[in-house]
């Protein structure tokens, strides 16, 4: 039975590489697979999906006004596909995550999307947050921060290593960058106004 599956977790925890990896999983039994990215990364360029190892692969983009039942049916039409996996799923809007439930539930086809669960404030995403509503199946896939503790949280920080408290939720590029830590490491970085040093944790530059 095809369902809907959410990846979660904070950065650096291997979503893309995992996402790669299920892709080749369902090749390598003669399946055939379409892989979504969202035009707002485009890190690496258009229709291009590359994870923090090197592995990458080609994706279809779509834009935050796509019909995704729509474009998954369009390209169903010019070939057989068997599993839908779309990368940085967190941008996805509602209505997109609704569509995603009609490749499911319509087409039965499978669909799994991963994405980050929530913003450097703390927040759910858009589209994190009907996935976690309406997925069939919650994966985490965990990351640890630089205490030792899992990684739950994400913190913006500046070339000064200390952390970005406001800001645009969604930022591509910049001199900003991100850095997983523990739920108790971003209450003490992000409201003391803690110092995170670049000694302490490697930034994560390309892989979320």
């Amino acid at each position: 039975m095809a369902k809907l599956y959410f990846y979660y977790s904070a950065m650096n925890a291997g979503k893309t590489t995992h996402l790669l990896q299920s892709s080749y999983n369902y090749q390598e039994r003669g399946m055939k697979t379409l892989i979504l990215s969202s035009s707002i990364d485009n890190r690496f360029g258009r229709g291009v999906v590359k994870s923090r190892i090197g592995i990458q692969s080609e994706s279809i983009i779509f834009n935050q006004k796509e019909d995704l039942f729509r474009l998954v049916g369009t390209q169903r039409q010019s070939q057989p596909l068997d599993c839908v996996l779309v990368d940085e799923a967190q941008f996805l809007s509602k209505s997109q995550v609704y569509q995603l439930t009609d490749v499911v539930d319509k087409l039965h086809m499978p669909v799994l999307a991963y994405g980050l669960r929530t913003d450097f404030q703390g927040e759910l995403f858009e589209g994190s947050q009907y996935l976690l509503a309406w997925a069939d199946e919650l994966c985490e896939l965990k990351t640890i921060c630089h205490t030792g503790k899992k990684a739950t949280m994400v913190i913006r920080i500046d070339e000064n290593g200390r952390a970005v408290k406001t800001g645009q939720q969604i930022q591509i590029g910049g001199n900003d960058r991100y850095v997983s830590v523990s739920r108790a490491e971003y209450k003490r970085v992000f409201h003391d106004q803690g110092r995170i040093e670049p000694s302490q944790i490697s930034l994560p530059l390309e892989d979320t």
